[in-house]
């Protein structure tokens, strides 16, 4: 595998006026996938409007994939691991025992993630069946990495329905975050990585929140 393209060189400086003018951007770098049998699949919530513009451009169809974070108790925001559709599991080992976190505590987060994974899934596809992606390209974006954790565990997910290629898409992240990807995807495609990298916000004019109404219509549109 490691296929690293290193397209952030290009513009590590790059802002962004939204999602969708992400969208536009990364798509401008993956036109040589034009033309094969893909799949483009958005993390939800905010890779949906990137992967919408991405599909749209390619002429792929587009569906969402879920990943939630599993939080260090007591410190939700920082990530001891992920949670991917199709029960995949990325768990942060170095992490989990420096800060001795039981397993008990592990499970229960993945427990509890797996219940809103399974709620949103509902909730975005309305009972329509997940993509078929076996033997298929199939493009992974989100609107950008920061630890690739999450990114890692729908990379390892969707492995297990033999597509022919994996593809990560973002329009940023920082360099290491997107050379360990390379290890496992068949090839990363990152459009910025700004020196000093703090957070995927910083090269956004507009960074809201998604809402689950926006991911549905983002799908029910395409």
């Amino acid at each position: 595998m490691s296929g690293w393209r290193g397209l952030g060189r290009r513009n590590a400086r790059r802002v962004y006026q939204d999602r969708r003018d992400a969208g536009e951007v990364l798509a401008n770098e993956l036109t040589s996938f034009s033309g094969q049998a893909l799949v483009v699949l958005g993390l939800a919530r905010g890779g949906v409007p990137v992967a919408r513009r991405v599909a749209h451009a390619l002429h792929a169809p587009l569906d969402v994939f879920l990943v939630r974070k599993l939080g260090v108790p007591q410190w939700e925001e920082l990530a001891m691991g992920a949670l991917a559709s199709g029960g995949g599991v990325v768990i942060n080992d170095n992490l989990v025992r420096s800060l001795g976190i039981r397993d008990c505590a592990i499970q229960a987060a993945i427990a509890r993630e797996t219940d809103e994974l399974n709620r949103r899934e509902r909730a975005y596809r309305a009972g329509r069946p997940a993509p078929d992606l076996a033997d298929k390209t199939v493009i992974l974006v989100d609107d950008g990495i920061a630890t690739g954790a999450s990114m890692l565990a729908a990379v390892r997910a969707v492995r297990a329905d033999n597509p022919a290629r994996v593809v990560v898409a973002v329009p940023v992240g920082p360099a290491s975050a997107c050379r360990d990807l390379a290890q496992e995807a068949d090839d990363v495609v990152c459009a910025a990585m700004p020196p000093g990298f703090e957070a995927v916000g910083q090269v956004y004019a507009d960074f809201h929140q998604v809402t689950d109404d926006e991911v549905r219509e983002l799908l029910a549109g395409q």
